[in-house]
């Protein structure tokens, strides 16, 4: 299956949401099984401040959706979200 990169930007002073929902995020990741790598993005004092996924869908449809009823998302986080083909060189 080809994969996609999401990158989702947080709005800004929404810490607090972004750990009230960690651990629904994290459950839906492990439920959809369709992340290969995932991580937060930090600011320059080391705060989660958004989030890389790469996801292992059929199409860009799918990732879209798959974002879409992310907890994280659902709650209202984000102030951005792109969703990009990616394709995996190294590692």
């Amino acid at each position: 299956m080809p994969r996609f990169m999401m990158i989702c930007r947080d709005k800004p002073g929404h810490l607090a949401l972004r750990q009230q929902t960690r651990d629904a995020h994290l459950a839906y990741i492990a439920e959809t099984g369709v992340v290969e790598q995932a991580g937060p993005l930090l600011d320059d004092d080391e705060q989660m401040c958004g989030s890389l996924l790469i996801l292992d869908v059929p199409d860009i449809e799918a990732a879209r959706a798959w974002g879409g009823n992310d907890p994280y998302f659902q709650a209202g986080l984000f102030e951005s979200v792109s969703v990009e083909r990616w394709k995996k060189v190294i590692g």
